[in-house]
């Protein structure tokens, strides 16, 4: 490719002397840079071509063939690849087109000349993004360079957001890449082949539901019914027929068999939530239950069998309520097999951008409209404190998506709803700084760029320290350094 077709913009490119300007000192920004592949045999196409996609602000690794190219792609995750047809050693571009399908795992755009036209189509069959025909217009490069990258960054964080969710099959609910819901993971996928009874504990609203059909969905009990019974949420005088079932005439009103909801979880998971809110009798009872697995139905004289797996959860102290009397030490011991315990989201703050981004995309889903958030509001849930936790977390951005005009929510949505918007606020949660015209996932890009480059100053480049700062595996901070390209920073092991 000819190097006139850049000519034009020399002038912005390089300074009078023909040397080009040397870059400003923007740590932050120099962050946030995409990084480009240009693949063509032309050394002065591909000398101008870097100065002006490296002035559109994004990082440009060079290659002369495919041979160069692929190892430049082991070497390095680009967000877009800039491919030439036309490339030694055969200079034919069927040999490239057949490369475009093993290149496409980022967007490919395809630059060619105008006799190569109905070969660049058939390259979009293949999976390339777009193609740019010789001579190449400079602001429609720059446009399709950037929709393409804009595009790519909105697909991986996407996928980093379903990763963070499915560490594990079936853990889809699980959002949080933090390393205490890491660790959550960790132990339901030990836990879950097993029969061993499990208590999860945690305060209100973190998802000990969502924990406990997780567990059921990783075991071999995964195609069996899962069973949910809100022990305070049933009345005392009622709570032993629902879990039991009755017989006809067993009392006024019994006018036919009605099956139990342990009878129903048979072969499945029994989920008992608030344990801690079942009265003594019921207590007795269920422990029976839980050393012999069987009952009789209320009024009943016919023995029941049943097998299921008991998961427990409650957000009160049952070791209290132990030495207080008000919950059996027998029963106790015998629910708690493993406990795992949900943080409060406070105590994951990391994991808020993910958890809103799920759940907008569940609001979506559920509208049939696209549902976004403001900068200021973005920022306002970001600086909260949660003390419902992620139920509240999830409520909260319910009811504002509601009222939301167009389908973005404005700070003056949220005062509309009397939530406290000045007093609210964290001053020790992580800032976010945008223009106001970034997407949400852009915005939540700029937050982990913020985060990491706050934690690498902090530890004065120390990668391990790093990774424990934010609470992250070493290897998955590595993997976000490289992500974003935060690797010219003087980093230590």
């Amino acid at each position: 490719m000819s190097s006139t077709f850049f000519d034009s913009t020399l002038s912005s490119v390089t300074q009078p002397d023909g040397v080009a300007p040397q870059s400003p000192a923007m740590p932050l920004e120099s962050f946030q840079r995409s990084r480009v592949l240009l693949v063509d045999d032309e050394p002065a196409f591909r000398l101008l071509a870097e100065r002006f996609l490296t002035q559109q602000g994004h990082q440009v690794l060079l290659a002369a063939d495919l041979t160069q190219a692929r190892q430049q792609l082991a070497q390095h995750a680009v967000d877009l690849v800039l491919l030439d047809l036309s490339l030694p050693p055969s200079f034919n571009p069927e040999d490239t087109l057949a490369a475009v399908p093993e290149l496409a795992g980022q967007p490919v755009i395809i630059l060619t000349g105008h006799a190569e036209r109905e070969l660049a189509l058939g390259a979009i069959s293949l999976g390339a993004y777009d193609f740019l025909a010789k001579p190449i217009d400079p602001d429609l490069l720059a446009v399709v360079v950037k929709r393409a990258v804009s595009k790519h960054r909105l697909e991986q964080e996407l996928k980093q957001l379903k990763r963070g969710a499915t560490a594990s099959q079936g853990l889809a609910p699980l959002v949080g890449v933090s390393s205490l819901m890491a660790n959550i993971r960790t132990l339901i996928e030990r836990i879950a082949p097993t029969d061993v009874r499990v208590l999860v504990t945690g305060p209100s609203g973190t998802g000990k539901e969502v924990v406990s059909r997780a567990l059921h969905q990783l075991s071999h009990r995964a195609s069996g019914p899962f069973v949910s019974v809100h022990c305070g949420a049933i009345p005392a005088e009622l709570l032993e027929s629902e879990l039991f079932g009755y017989v006809r005439g067993a009392f006024t009103g019994a006018d036919k068999d009605r099956q139990g909801l342990l009878s129903m979880a048979d072969g499945g998971t029994l989920f008992l939530d608030e344990i801690g809110e079942m009265p003594l009798p019921m207590q007795v009872k269920l422990l029976r239950v839980l050393q012999e697995g069987s009952f009789y139905p209320v009024g009943g004289r016919e023995q029941k069998h049943i097998n299921v797996r008991v998961v427990s959860a409650t957000n009160a102290q049952l070791p209290e309520l132990v030495r207080q009397g008000r919950f059996r030490e027998d029963l106790y011991y015998r629910i708690k097999g493993i406990t795992l315990e949900t943080p409060a989201l406070d105590d994951r703050r990391e994991d808020i951008p993910l958890l809103i981004q799920h759940f907008l995309a569940q609001l979506g889903e559920k509208t049939k409209q696209p549902v976004q958030l403001s900068t200021p509001a973005l920022q306002w849930f970001l600086q909260r404190s949660w003390p419902g936790n992620v139920r509240e977390l999830r409520n909260t951005l319910e009811s504002v998506a509601a009222i939301a005009r167009h389908g973005v929510v404005q700070l003056a949505d949220i005062q509309l709803l009397q939530f406290d918007v000045d007093s609210s606020a964290d001053d020790s949660a992580p800032q976010v700084t945008v223009d106001g015209s970034s997407s949400l996932e852009e915005q939540v890009r700029l937050l982990e760029i913020r985060l990491l480059s706050d934690a690498l100053t902090q530890s004065q480049g120390n990668r391990s320290q790093a990774a424990r700062l934010l609470g992250l595996s070493r290897q998955g901070l590595l993997k976000k350094i490289e992500r974003y390209g935060l690797t010219q920073q003087g980093l230590v092991d």
